[in-house]
């Protein structure tokens, strides 16, 4: 196989001023900015660019050159008799909506570690905010959806300043990022609700079809064209693309799409759903719909689950047959999907993230995965697939590749699938030395005492979105030294080319400048991805398809080998 090209994502445009950021994590007060804390580095609140929406007039913020207009209703509170309906329009508003913090957080209790929180009991969420580096021009749009396996995140964890500038060589982009119900109050799927006439079960994609019309109908008052609108996410945030992609309801609405760890195949399915929503009624005491509405949001939240793990009633997004019609796989494979240029990819070790959570909270003292739990938790063939003498008789670094391979091996089908139909970027995130925002935990069977992150699931959010630590509880620390640290001159070059690739991507559908082949295209001919690291390389899909094993995982994951 042939050494892949080293690859740097260079222009001959002329570098562009990049706003300074300022860290999320300093201003954070109870899930909100405070007042004080926004006002640093802005415009006065009261002398901040006002601009006209559908539903009324809203004051933003300038801070460090970006315009920043934060918790703007898109729908109507979704609470009392709204509960588990379609988002409703918001009401028009006379005065001017001050438009300079960041609104509710969703109601959520699992926190995934460090990923999310605090917890939140508030159900009025249907907020979103806008960064654009000004009203002029028709600059291209992007949807951004937060992760957190639809159960938990925030949008005011994600400061979308660099993005809305495109970093040195990128394109300026709008950028909206949102919120959404989550958890049962987003995904429920229960008879009696299901039963009153109207689209149901996978009410947080509904919400996002939402804040997609209400770009329709507001983004050029922000400086954006609603004719070029892409919508991405990570995680569940690119679960929810896909199912965006899937739905018939968001035809029209957008243009592109980023599938950011990573494209799926398969999802639980209605009849499942069905089931857990059947048994919440019955453990709520509830046999009508009114009754459901009646019980309190702590009520809710505390039937769901705990902040370290979600409960057996817990849903997700599923094929309901209205909203989102088919499975994915079938989707990819049939072209049943709206067709439009996907970026899609994953990171090196997505593993890692489910292992730094079930390590964050098993103690104190935290304790890392064990030889005997690794092989009680294997078949026989993972087993002779994955010795742990080929980890260094380290039980984490073989769930890593275990927890990791299969995703790999589904990315790579998908790309195949979607090669012959759309254009298609392929990525896989390979930089395993950034900060990581969980504490530095223990682990005897590594050389170095402590478990090894790597790349893992969340670790590339950083490098969009400056300074992005999880949860108010997340410090970016250094792998090695476990000390605080921000990224260093040549990450920020691997965030400055991730930022042009995503925000040319945006513009274009191509995530290279002026339309060249630095990042080219995964084809039927020549499928390759994109290894993005410090330096990037090409890398050939067959080579990819050798590390990743995915000749043992195919026929397990019911993919024709190539």
């Amino acid at each position: 196989m042939a050494p892949r090209r080293r690859y740097a994502f260079t222009s001959s445009e002329p570098r562009k001023p990049i706003a300074r950021v300022l860290l999320l994590g300093s201003l954070l007060t109870g899930g909100l900015f405070s007042t004080t804390a926004m006002a640093e580095n802005a415009t006065n609140q009261e002398d901040g660019p006002v601009v006209q929406t559908a539903a009324g007039p809203v004051r933003g913020i300038v801070r460090n050159g970006i315009h920043e207009f934060l918790g703007i209703p898109y729908a109507a509170p979704p609470i009392g008799p709204l509960r588990w309906m379609p988002p409703q329009p918001v009401k028009n508003w006379d005065e001017t909506l001050k438009a300079t913090r960041f609104a509710n957080t969703c109601a959520q209790v699992a926190e995934l570690g460090a990923f999310a929180g605090p917890s939140s009991t508030s159900e009025d969420c249907l907020y979103l905010n806008v960064f654009t580096t000004g009203m002029g021009e028709k600059k291209p749009v992007l949807v951004w959806i937060h992760g957190g396996g639809n159960v938990d995140g925030e949008s005011n964890d994600y400061d979308a300043s660099k993005l809305a500038t495109g970093g040195p060589n990128g394109t300026p982009t709008v950028v909206i990022t949102i919120n959404y119900r989550l958890g049962l109050f987003g995904f429920f799927s229960e008879p009696h609700l299901n039963a009153e006439g109207h689209p149901w079960g996978n009410y947080g994609i509904l919400d996002q079809q939402a804040a997609l019309r209400w770009v329709q109908a507001n983004i050029t008052a922000f400086g954006g064209n609603p004719g070029n609108v892409t919508l991405g996410g990570q995680s569940a945030g690119a679960r929810d693309t896909t199912a965006n992609l899937l739905s018939p309801f968001s035809k029209g609405l957008f243009h592109r799409a980023i599938l950011e760890s990573y494209p799926e195949t398969s999802w639980v399915t209605a009849a499942q759903m069905l089931t857990r929503g059947t048994n919440f009624s019955t453990a709520a005491g509830c046999s009508d719909a009114a009754c459901l509405r009646s019980l309190s949001t702590r009520r809710i939240l505390q039937l769901e689950g705990t902040p370290n793990a979600t409960g057996p009633y817990s849903q997700q997004v599923f094929p309901d047959g209205t909203i989102v019609a088919l499975q994915p796989g079938v989707a990819w494979s049939t072209g049943q999907f709206h067709h439009m240029p996907i970026m899609a990819g994953l990171v090196h070790d997505e593993g890692n993230f489910g292992a730094s959570i079930a390590e964050y909270f098993s103690g104190p003292p935290q304790v890392a995965l064990t030889a005997a739990q690794y092989t009680a938790r294997n078949s026989a063939a993972v087993l002779a697939e994955y010795p742990l003498s080929n980890y260094g008789n380290d039980p984490q670094l073989a769930a890593d590749r275990v927890g990791t391979d299969p995703i790999a091996c589904t990315t790579l089908r998908v790309a195949q699938l979607l090669a012959s139909q759309v254009p298609t970027y392929a990525y896989e995130f390979n930089y395993q030395n950034a900060p990581y925002y969980f504490p530095q935990m223990p682990n005897v069977s590594s050389p170095t005492g402590s478990f090894q992150p790597l790349a893992a699931h969340t670790i590339d959010i950083q490098f969009l979105f400056s300074g992005y630590h999880g949860g108010n509880l997340g410090l970016n620390l250094d792998q090695t030294t476990g000390q605080p640290r921000e990224l260093d001159a040549s990450e920020t070059e691997l965030s400055d080319q991730l930022v042009a690739a995503w925000t040319n991507f945006a513009s274009t559908g191509n995530p290279n400048a002026q339309r060249n082949t630095l990042w080219p295209a995964f084809t039927t001919d020549s499928p390759t991805f994109l290894s993005e690291n410090i330096p990037s390389t090409l890398y050939p899909a067959a080579q990819f398809y050798v590390d990743h094993k995915c000749d043992f995982w195919y026929p397990i994951l019911g993919y024709p080998k190539p």
